[in-house]
């Protein structure tokens, strides 16, 4: 049993160098220690504790543990802080032959983001055997070999390491040959077969022995491989390497057949026994493939691209073998360059992929792990995105990237973004990778509604029915969703006429208009969104009522009453164009509708009388003839100007009296001034006797209506003729308050020829004078009773 006390001395200083890894790692980080191939589900530690953070902070701030790489090999439990495995951990498949095996961790807390790192020191347990390359060593041994002679022999490899790796070596019992264990300068060793008795290939031609490998482990763990010795003839010369140690380096990636060096060893014998063979005694598994030796040459090539990712060196046992059999060992070491060919990479360990637009700046939507597999200046990373984006990177942590938003969001403007962000390394020349983030901008209720027209004008015309559709008005929403979703509604003083659709904006009719009620609305319309907050914004619709030809013209004078005809008297003597009566109309409408001609139908003479076409006066066509009737009946016609005409009809009465003065209208305008003095005493003795006459008329006119019992009506001193209340059809009992005759500035006065002569009036009860004159202008309309009547007139005519 030969014990290796390099193995001392290597597990000392890996003790040590672990201690001081944890020695520095206690001021910013949590080292654990623990043993390779553990069982899923145990328990490392408790992070909480260990860092003093309250475990309601893991699952508030959103506590995980992330790897350097692809692999996670354990993970935290919010509720209770523990770090618990998840994954089988391999020490030799992680870390190969390198002490210590530490792989490093981060713990993430978000809101505000700290990051912990956490190093696992991953311990080797006695889990691999010794193993020999070749189950079977053959050597091959001149007879004439001297005493003492060594013939180094392939060590045994163990994946362990420490006290786990090969401690000792064990030779099967024999008197030929003992067992000693050789140290190259790299520090590792390897059994030499070293010869204590002369072997006599006539008495023994072969030899069979064992070598065992023992591990230090507990318990230990050995592998074993059989020596077969064959006794030559004459061949005392062994391959001599010119280096016990090459060394060389390649850069990474160098292409297929590249030669890394070439191998060179001597025999000073002759023929076979000089010819050598190079050939590799042990290849490790991350080299296997990876380079070849030339047998004959000694060159050693590349086969497949190196990864100095994968493995930083390469440590190989090259054999050189004469056709004797006897063989040298050297060791080959290639020290991987690394070159800058892996891109940044760009890891998103946590993302908000739907943020409102009334996020404030500052608010994190991505946290970015960004980091390069390259070392040096190749592995440092810089990292960017463009401009025209309301977002940027923030760093706080090494190679953590917070996406924080850096500006007013407005998902009306641009409701999604696609944030490319870059990261470049510093190498030459330097590589770059890139990846989106999408964001989606979710609505918030910051626009009001708009209506399209903030003034709507419509005519629209009187009598329609019930549930006709007025206007339709629209307001848009710059929003989306329920906040865009508007509700219309009115004004309350617009609710008794006037209906809305909420969801369509169409206002329709609750009963039909009426010109001569009222011309116009004016219409507060209201449009509100579903919002929260809601907003409202409003708009006007003037409703202009277009009049229709509903109503026909009303004779107010004579008056028209069932049983009693009024009677207007003419002096027998009138001369032609005698200005005999007018009959008085109106009607309602307006404008055209309410133009009104006058026609006679129907005369007793129809050659008698004519009637203005538009002023309603009856004048005399020719004087009246001595056997003239004394009673004449008119029928009047008074007719609209509607494109579907309305009418009414009217009976005058005229009584042709012998002995009445004739008023000359001349003399009454006081035109003709030239005769006013030498005049005057007719005049006045005709005034007198129209005077009398008048009164004495009066009294009859007084005592008659007495007795018809029309109380209503009657003649007053002044013998003017009076309209009663009661005349005429619902709406006319007011002359002043007549559905047409609001506005002053839609009212003329129209004088008539002869009108200077006499008015009608109203009764006290039946109309307000004093209304009357603000309300309008006055038409005068004359008669041959001398009586004076006040009109208004719509101005269209």
């Amino acid at each position: 049993m030969i014990c290796l006390t390099k193995c001392v001395w290597a597990s000392f200083w890996l003790q040590l160098y672990f201690c001081f890894i944890c020695m520095c790692g206690s001021l910013c980080e949590v080292c654990y220690s623990v043993p390779e191939e553990m069982q899923r589900g145990t328990v490392i530690g408790n992070v909480a504790t260990d860092l003093g953070i309250d475990v309601t902070e893991l699952v508030r701030r959103n506590a995980r543990v992330v790897a350097e790489g692809s692999r996670q090999f354990c993970e935290l439990n919010t509720e209770t802080g523990s770090l618990s495995v998840i994954e089988r951990m391999d020490r030799e498949e992680l870390c190969v032959q390198s002490a210590p095996c530490v792989q490093q961790f981060q713990l993430l807390l978000e809101n505000p983001l700290k990051v912990y790192s956490l190093l696992l020191d991953i311990q080797d347990i006695n889990d691999n055997s010794p193993t020999f390359e070749n189950g079977q060593i053959e050597l091959e041994l001149l007879e004439s070999t001297v005493l003492g002679r060594r013939f180094p022999l392939e060590s045994a490899h163990d994946p362990d390491i420490g006290v786990n790796s090969v401690q000792h070596y064990q030779l099967s019992e024999n008197e030929y040959f003992a067992l000693e264990v050789n140290t190259q300068l790299d520090r590792n060793a390897y059994p030499e077969l070293v010869l204590k008795k002369p072997l006599d290939r006539e008495n023994q031609a072969d030899h069979f022995l064992t070598l065992s490998g023992v591990d230090g482990g507990r318990p230990f763990r050995s592998g074993t491989t059989s020596i077969h010795i064959h006794v030559l003839d004459a061949n005392d010369n062994v391959p001599v390497f010119g280096q016990s140690v090459y060394k060389v380096s390649a850069q990474e990636n160098s292409p297929q057949g590249t030669v890394l060096v070439k191998l060179n060893a001597t025999d000073l014998d002759s023929g076979i026994y000089g010819e050598i063979s190079y050939s590799f005694s042990h290849v490790p598994d991350k080299t296997k493939g990876v380079v070849e030796v030339d047998h004959v040459t000694g060159e050693v090539k590349v086969m497949v691209a190196l990864d100095y990712e994968e493995a930083s060196s390469h440590e190989l046992d090259v054999q050189a073998k004469d056709g004797g059999g006897q063989s040298s060992h050297c060791k080959l070491i290639i020290d991987v360059i690394d070159v800058n060919d892996n891109l940044p990479v760009i890891a998103v360990k946590s993302t908000t992929s739907i943020v409102p637009e009334d996020a404030s700046p500052g608010t994190m939507v991505a946290l970015l792990h960004i980091y390069d597999l390259d070392t040096g200046t190749s592995g440092w990373v810089t990292c960017k995105i463009s401009d025209d984006v309301p977002f940027k990177l923030v760093s706080e942590v090494k190679n953590y990237f917070m996406l924080v938003i850096d500006g007013v969001l407005d998902r009306e403007k641009c409701p999604h973004y696609n944030i490319t962000v870059t990261a470049v390394d510093a190498g030459t020349p330097p590589l770059f990778s890139s990846k989106t983030v999408a964001i989606t901008v979710t609505d918030v209720n910051d626009n009001p509604p708009i209506f399209r027209h903030g003034d709507y004008s419509i005519k629209f015309e009187e009598n329609q029915p019930q549930g006709t559709l007025v206007i339709k008005v629209r307001a848009d929403d710059a929003d989306e969703g329920q906040n865009a979703k508007i509700l219309y509604s009115l004004s309350e003083d617009a609710a008794s006429h006037l209906s809305i659709n909420a969801e369509t904006g169409e206002i329709f009719t609750l009963c039909p208009f009426d010109y001569e009620s009222s011309t116009h609305f004016h219409v507060q319309v209201m449009a509100c969104d579903e919002g929260r907050p809601s907003f409202t914004s409003t708009c006007t619709v003037q409703i202009f009522i277009a009049d229709q030809n509903d109503n026909a013209p009303v004779v107010l004078y004579p008056v028209q009453l069932d049983g009693y005809l009024a009677r207007d008297i003419v002096p027998r003597a009138a001369p032609a164009d005698y200005l005999v009566t007018k009959v008085v109309a109106i009607d309602a409408d307006a404008g055209h509708n309410a133009w009104l001609s006058y026609r006679i139908l129907k005369a007793t003479r129809s050659n008698l009388f004519s009637i203005g076409l538009h002023c309603g006066e009856i004048r005399t066509l020719r004087p009246f003839a001595e056997d003239e009737e004394i009673k004449q009946t008119l029928i009047i016609s008074v007719s609209d100007d509607g494109l579907e005409s309305l009418s009414a009809t009217a009976t005058v009465n005229i009584m042709i009296e012998d002995g009445l003065p004739i008023i000359d209208e001349l003399v009454a305008r006081g035109t003709d001034k030239s005769h006013g003095h030498s005049d005057l005493t007719l005049y006045l003795i005709m005034a007198l006797a129209g005077m009398s006459s008048l009164f004495l008329v009066l009294i009859i006119a007084v005592v008659y209506m007495r007795l018809c019992r029309y109380r209503y009506m009657y003649r007053s001193t002044a013998n003017l003729p009076i309209f009663p209340p009661t005349y005429g059809p619902p709406g006319y009992s007011d002359v002043s308050r007549f559905n047409t005759l609001q506005k002053d500035d839609r009212f003329n006065s129209f004088l008539t020829t002869g009108s200077w002569k006499g008015d009608f009036r109203f009764g006290s009860d039946f109309v307000d004078l004093d209304m009357m004159n603000k309300r309008g202008t006055l038409l005068h309309v004359g008669g041959h009773s001398a009586t004076r009547a006040k009109l208004l007139v719509p101005h269209k005519l």
